[in-house]
């Protein structure tokens, strides 16, 4: 059976902002007076990348493959955990075709980060930066964003095939494409 073409996927995360820790969103450390709460180093935007490349999979989400109760995990950068979702995305024969982003945060202003944000998710996923795109908004001050308890983020994306030239070009003996 050939794989489909393409794959849709999307990922949302949370996690509560706290002092005493470093705010890392996309794999950059971004000066603020809080970090967010977490096993790993609690990248809420690349948990989002990761959750959406795994449902895209049809493999589960990021806690049944990194669980906060692994030893393993802890203090991790979320870009290893992203490596490794790729390497699964690699192994089922898929790429990014693109993916698009929104972090929610009242402070601190994340439109200076953004570049880095996205040339940090490009390396890990192994794609061109112009591929994806990180949008960063405030709430208005509602709820628990807008009143600073957390940053969430949600990251949806398209897969594509990496062999589906072959798989749309593959011929029987007699030179007919096969089904």
């Amino acid at each position: 059976m050939n794989q489909p073409e393409y794959k849709i996927g999307a990922g949302h995360d949370v996690h509560r902002l706290v002092t005493g820790r470093r705010l890392i969103l996309g794999g950059k450390d971004i000066p603020f007076e809080k970090g967010l709460e977490g096993h790993s180093d609690a990248d809420v935007l690349v948990h989002a990348v990761c959750d959406a490349i795994l449902g895209a999979l049809g493999c589960g989400d990021i806690g049944e493959h990194f669980p906060d109760t692994d030893p393993a995990y802890k203090g991790i950068s979320s870009l290893v955990l992203l490596e490794n979702c790729r390497a699964l995305m690699e192994e089922r024969g898929y790429a990014v075709n693109n993916l698009d982003c929104i972090v929610f945060a009242e402070r601190p202003k994340l439109s200076p980060h953004k570049k880095d944000m996205e040339e940090n998710l490009a390396r890990v996923l192994k794609t061109d930066p112009g591929l994806l795109n990180i949008k960063a908004t405030t709430t208005e001050g509602l709820g628990f964003t807008g009143r600073q308890e957390g940053i969430a983020a949600q990251c949806t994306l398209l897969l594509k095939a990496l062999n589906i030239e072959t798989q749309n070009h593959r011929k029987d003996q007699h030179g007919f494409k096969s089904l």
